[in-house]
């Protein structure tokens, strides 16, 4: 049961969980650790976490990080988007998505969406995906960016699609 049901105290079960971005990898890590999912929704993760930190964070993060112990992400304002702390990042370097993946049930489907625009992780981590969940779909949206600015609407039905699918998959093997 999800640690969310739980800490709610809540009967109903949740069918379905999704992420986008760096919370795509948070649902396959949950996927693979507690089994207890029947669906799961990548948008747009990040299949080698080594990639994409000095994009995001400068090419001497490491100095800067081992110096000050964290790095302040700033936005296009400069005000603090975020804090990387060193554990972080050492947490984010030492997690192996592939290994991960291998873990999650067979059972389990998981639904990967990603643009073929996206301009802050490849399209390719997306195909790796494919290659190594058991279970698993693609779905690629064309001239789609990271944030799907210009097409929720394909992206919200291809989900809904893929999970509604799913859900009459289950009542129909559960007869």
């Amino acid at each position: 049961m999800p640690w969310f049901q739980i800490q709610k105290g809540e009967s109903h079960v949740v069918s379905a969980i999704l992420g986008h971005s760096k919370g795509g990898n948070v649902v396959l890590l949950y996927a693979s650790k507690y089994q207890d999912l029947r669906i799961v929704v990548n948008v747009s993760g990040r299949y080698d976490l080594k990639r994409g930190i000095a994009e995001r964070l400068g090419e001497d993060f490491i100095e800067i990080i081992k110096k000050d112990g964290h790095i302040d992400v700033k936005n296009k304002t400069g005000g603090i988007e975020y804090r990387v702390t060193e554990e972080a990042l050492m947490d984010r370097l030492r997690t192996d998505m592939l290994e991960a993946c291998l873990k999650i049930d067979k059972e389990c489907r998981v639904l990967t969406v990603h643009g073929s625009a996206d301009e802050i992780i490849s399209i390719e981590d997306a195909l790796e995906f494919a290659k190594v969940i058991p279970n698993h779909q693609l779905h690629i949206i064309e001239g789609a960016n990271h944030g799907y600015t210009s097409h929720q609407t394909e992206l919200a039905s291809t989900v809904v699609k893929f999970i509604a699918s799913a859900l009459e998959q289950d009542k129909d093997s559960s007869k």
